[in-house]
Formats: C-alpha cells, sequence, structure tokens
C-alpha cells in the first residue's frame, strides 16, 4: 500500500501541500492536520418536498483532521454527507473539493470513500474480495496490477488487526470485524475524503467504545481527512479533532470538543451536549440575577432585563436559605452514569434535576435551596 495511507510523515496534509501548523489533540500522536481546507461546503441548501433539509449551510472541512457532524435525527447530517459524496444535489451551493468545484461531479469521480452503518458487505465475496471491490472495479487502465491489489488488502488487513482473515466471508464475522472490513474496503481506493454515516450506530455499547478508539488510532496514523457523523455526542466529542453542530438544517457551532462543550455558542447546542436546567432571570448591571439574587454569572454587553439562564445539574448545589436562589422539594433520588441525582420539584410546577454527592441522603418532600455556581445566557 502507497506510504500515504500508512506514514504519518506522508499523510494527506502534507501531499496535498498544506503547511502541517496544527497538532491534534492528546491521542498520543502528533500527525499534524493541515490548515488548507479539503472540502468547502459553499451556502448549501437541501429541500425534500417542501422541507428545507438544509439551510444556506456554509462549513470548511481541514486536510487530514476528522471532523464530527453532530446534531439530532432530522437536522441534515446524513443529507450533507450524501451531497459531499455525491449520491445527492443541493438545491444551490457549491461543493469544492480542494479548488475544484465538484458540485455536479457524480459520485464516481470524487474520489471519496462511504462507510454505512449497516456494513454493505457483499456477502458472496470473501473478506479480500470485498476489500478489493473497488479497485477491480475500475477500467482497465485506471486498475492497479493484480499484484499491487493483492498488497494493498494486506496492508489494509493488517492495518485493521484482522490479518487472517481474508479467505471469510461476511457471515462469518462479528459486527465490529464487518465494520472494520467496511472501513478497510473504502480506504483501499485512497479516497480524497472518508465518509462514515453513523458506522457503529447498529452495534452494542461496548464494541462501540472499543471501536471509536480504534477509529481514532487508525485516522491518526493515516492523516486520512474524514468526517463522522453520529448523534452520540460522547462519540463525537471523544474521536474528533472538530465538531460541527448541525440544528434544523444550519450549522450552529463549529470548533474543538473543548471549544463546544466549555463555550457553547446557542441554546440548542448546549442543550444537545448534555442535559440542561433552564431558569428565569434577570439582566442587569452587567449580572445575571436569578429571584432578585445576584450569581456568578455575567451578562453580555448591553442585555438588560428578562433573559433564560441555562444551568447544568453539576453546576448547582444544596444551599442554606439565604445564599440560595432557586428553591424545592425533593422527588426522589437515584443513581445515574455513576453519579448520584436528587430530582426536585419547584413551586412553578417544573422538574430540575441536580448532581450530588454519593453520601447525599434527602427524603423525599424535604425542602431545599439551591445555588447557582455557573451557566451560560444567550444575547440572541
Amino acid at each position: 500500500m502507497p506510504a500515504s495511507l500508512l506514514s504519518p510523515s506522508s499523510s494527506s496534509p502534507s501531499s496535498s501541500g498544506a503547511t502541517p501548523t496544527t497538532s491534534r489533540r492528546a491521542h498520543g500522536v502528533t500527525n499534524p492536520i493541515g490548515t488548507a481546507t479539503a472540502i468547502r461546503v459553499e451556502s448549501v441548501t437541501k429541500t425534500f418536498d417542501t422541507a428545507a433539509v438544509l439551510r444556506d449551510l456554509t462549513l470548511d472541512i481541514r486536510a487530514g483532521e476528522l471532523l464530527a457532524l453532530l446534531g439530532p435525527s432530522g437536522s441534515g447530517k446524513t443529507t450533507l454527507l450524501r451531497i459531499i459524496a455525491g449520491l445527492d444535489r443541493p438545491d444551490s451551493g457549491r461543493i469544492i473539493f480542494g479548488k475544484d468545484d465538484a458540485t455536479r461531479l457524480p459520485v464516481q469521480e470524487r474520489a471519496v470513500g462511504f462507510v454505512f452503518q449497516h456494513y454493505a458487505l457483499f456477502k458472496h465475496l470473501t473478506v479480500a474480495d470485498n476489500i478489493a471491490y473497488g479497485l477491480n472495479a475500475r477500467k482497465r487502465s485506471d486498475r492497479p496490477a493484480k499484484a499491487e491489489i493483492k498488497k494493498r488488502v494486506g496492508d489494509l488487513l493488517d492495518l485493521i488487526k484482522l490479518s487472517t482473515f481474508g479467505d471469510r466471508y461476511p457471515s462469518q464475522l462479528s459486527g465490529g470485524q464487518r465494520q472494520r472490513i467496511a472501513l478497510a474496503r473504502a480506504l483501499a481506493v485512497e479516497p480524497r475524503v472518508l465518509l462514515l454515516d453513523e458506522p457503529f450506530g447498529a452495534l452494542d455499547a461496548q464494541v462501540r467504545k472499543d471501536l471509536r478508539r480504534w477509529l481514532r488510532e487508525i485516522h491518526d496514523r493515516t492523516g486520512q481527512t474524514t468526517i463522522f457523523v453520529t448523534h452520540d455526542q460522547d462519540e463525537a466529542l471523544e474521536l474528533s479533532d472538530r465538531v460541527a453542530v448541525l440544528g434544523n438544517g444550519r450549522l450552529e457551532q463549529v470548533g474543538t470538543p473543548d471549544e463546544v462543550q466549555e463555550h457553547p455558542a446557542s441554546p440548542t447546542v448546549l442543550k444537545f451536549l448534555g442535559d440542561t436546567i433552564e431558569v428565569e432571570a434577570i439582566a442587569q448591571g452587567g449580572h445575571v440575577l436569578v429571584n432578585g439574587r445576584e450569581t456568578p454569572v455575567s451578562a453580555p454587553d448591553g442585555l438588560v432585563g428578562p433573559v433564560k439562564l441555562y444551568v447544568r445539574p453539576w453546576q448547582l448545589q444544596f444551599a442554606d436559605a439565604h445564599e440560595a436562589h432557586l428553591e424545592g422539594f425533593v422527588r426522589s433520588s437515584y443513581r445515574a452514569q455513576g453519579r448520584q441525582r436528587i430530582e426536585i420539584d419547584r413551586p412553578n410546577g417544573k422538574l430540575l434535576v441536580v448532581e450530588a454527592s454519593d453520601n447525599a441522603r434527602l427524603a423525599a418532600g424535604r425542602p431545599v435551596g439551591l445555588k447557582i455556581n455557573n451557566g451560560y445566557v444567550f444575547s440572541n
């Protein structure tokens, strides 16, 4: 297999002429990401029947990065991926590969690798023949020699750690192994970009965790420009160099996992990335007040009057009445994801959930006060 797929020193950013100035986040690897744009989605709109699925969306994908497209069902993630691949065409806007307008190019001329959720392996072909399918399907003038195809398949089987599986059939593999083969088949044609559409969605939780660690390792070794669609927040935040959050067909925010977690650009991003409590508040003099008591949250410049304050469960703590911003009555307590959580009924009839220490023992019906330690207010 050519070094461009296996050697970090010859990864796609360098071979495309990009200056590798941005390091990957801490995965134990220093394979750089280029600053050049590998793919530009420019003002893309797509409507099915009367429903707008993508709305004037613009997004740059950097050479050599792993970008996660994250959003709820119906946000336009898969439609955007299919438009980049050439499987669908936009109603307006352009898809640019490097400096080339690829908007009207058919899928076979875009040099993309596509991995779907449900494997799409050919049942009658061996693992080796599945991986080699895209190469063997090329017209004779573009097809590598048989010896080169065999070597490339062998190198890919080594890369995905299934080197002895070449003669097996898909029915003899586990779900995780089939998805590895699907990825190897996509890589075999040396794509300009690798497109993954919820590739682990059909697998159980532990296999998903194992495979996303494996995929990150493969990406760091190959430097392949990759776009990964998922609705799983943990998956996106763990895997990606950057996350693009879509909501209702619009790009809500794009940034590193830390940026979108710590500095969400909108309520849509904040709510999708975790449990959120909405609190009625007042912006006044650069501060945010709840029930007349000042919180540590600053109000955006020029924002005055009633606002929504968004608070994560861990940004609340139990407090005495003279410090509390909120009050209510304990409904119940339970453990979730290794944490103790307390459900509290507020006087306005709304329920909120607070994270508490493991030794917290609060009886149902007990009155409690809550202090807000942090939160988010948006100017729009």
